[in-house]
């Protein structure tokens, strides 16, 4: 088979389809590979070494649209790469096509046999191609909220660990999944209070014989969610984004706006826009970080829930 690996072009995207460790595989059981020119420069992988691993280099994408049997990507294809498929290709990719109408129609129409990495099922039911995108996911979001609650990024300026002489931080955890389950493992490791609400008794009992007592598991119910979320200095949503926002948007006194989690005025709070509403929060309060948010990292956007009280307020 002749396949094919196309430099990403999504904005901010430095991954490759292929390393060439993988290719050096492939080649190694007869089949032959297409890479475009730098593709791999962005994680740090040259062109002499894919082709040292037996890769050919070619010149832009369109010459490995037109002829590569298998194009393997990392993201989406975009509308221009959208139109170079063709019937009879197999593309292999993270799709996350739920929101994307424009690309499900061109998928549709192109012909192509389109394998999006997201859905790929093991023998257990489980994704094995996903999983380590939410442990990505889980570990970068406290590193991502521990940025935001220092004082020169606009938050109350708290570290996560304390000091002796002050308390450590307090990181709820809504979710106790792969990505919650590793956000858990990195809060720890900075030093902070850690407490994991899950509506799974058995997955409650996992994560506390895994981290030996050392993470509080409380059952998800909405008023559990309100009272941690409350007391919290960093809330990280390893459920979903749109599942996150709902289950904050029902807790009395809070509301959602423009993608941001606010407090209601009557409270003696304000409400104001967050990093999904291209602004930036200032005024204190704890750090809602999103850990999956339609399969992108914590550090795509960050949710602040603001309050103008005091820390235990």
């Amino acid at each position: 088979m002749l396949v094919g690996v196309p430099k990403e072009i999504k904005d901010n995207e430095f991954r490759v389809g292929m390393t060439p460790a993988t290719i050096a595989e492939l080649t190694h059981h007869g089949h032959s590979v297409l890479v475009e020119t730098s593709a791999g420069l962005g994680s740090g992988l040259t062109d002499d070494e894919y082709h040292a691993a037996g890769a050919a280099i070619v010149n832009g994408a369109a010459e490995i649209f037109a002829r590569a049997e298998m194009i393997v990507k990392v993201k989406e294809p975009q509308a221009n790469e959208r139109r170079m498929m063709r019937s009879g290709q197999t593309l292999f990719t993270y799709l996350h096509l739920a929101p994307d109408r424009p690309q499900t129609e061109d998928l549709i129409a192109s012909g192509a046999v389109c394998i999006a990495y997201e859905t790929v099922t093991s023998s257990t039911g489980g994704l094995p191609l996903l999983a380590p995108m939410s442990e990505v996911a889980g570990r970068l979001a406290p590193q991502v909220g521990a940025h935001a609650l220092e004082k020169a990024s606009g938050g109350r300026g708290i570290l996560l660990g304390g000091v002796p002489g002050a308390p450590a931080a307090d990181v709820v955890i809504i979710g106790g999944g792969v990505s919650g389950a590793n956000a858990a493992t990195i809060a720890l490791g900075m030093g902070a209070h850690v407490t994991i609400l899950d509506r799974s008794i058995e997955v409650l009992r996992r994560l506390a014989a895994q981290f030996d007592g050392r993470v509080e598991t409380i059952f998800s119910t909405r008023a559990a969610i309100a009272e941690f979320v409350r007391r919290a200095d960093m809330v990280i949503g390893a459920v979903g984004q749109e599942k996150l926002l709902d289950w904050l948007e029902r807790i009395d006194g809070l509301r959602v706006v423009n993608g941001c989690v606010a407090v209601d005025p009557e409270t003696g709070m304000t409400s104001v826009p967050g990093l999904f509403a291209g602004g930036d929060c200032v005024n204190g309060g704890a750090e809602v970080v999103n850990a999956v948010a339609e399969g992108k990292l914590a550090a795509a956007g960050i949710d602040r829930f603001v309050r103008a009280q005091g820390r235990r307020g």
